[in-house]
């Protein structure tokens, strides 16, 4: 897999994944919105540990600066 995240992308799924953890933490969201907010949150941290998005590939979007 080629990288195609760059820094601003991961630094933003990384920070909305922990406001959605802290969101379902804290009992602001719960049922089954919860539980897609939070397999979207997985997702998010998956995908910016790895700097991979499968989205941006079927897209053509490549925001990572390195070659």
């Amino acid at each position: 897999m080629k990288q195609n995240m760059g820094a601003l992308d991961k630094g933003v799924r990384i920070i909305a994944a922990i406001v959605i953890a802290l969101l379902y933490y804290f009992n602001v969201i719960e049922g089954t919105l919860a539980y897609v907010l939070m397999a979207v949150s997985i997702i998010f941290l998956l995908t910016s540990f790895i700097s991979f998005c499968p989205l941006y590939t079927l897209f053509g979007w490549n925001t990572c600066k390195r070659k």
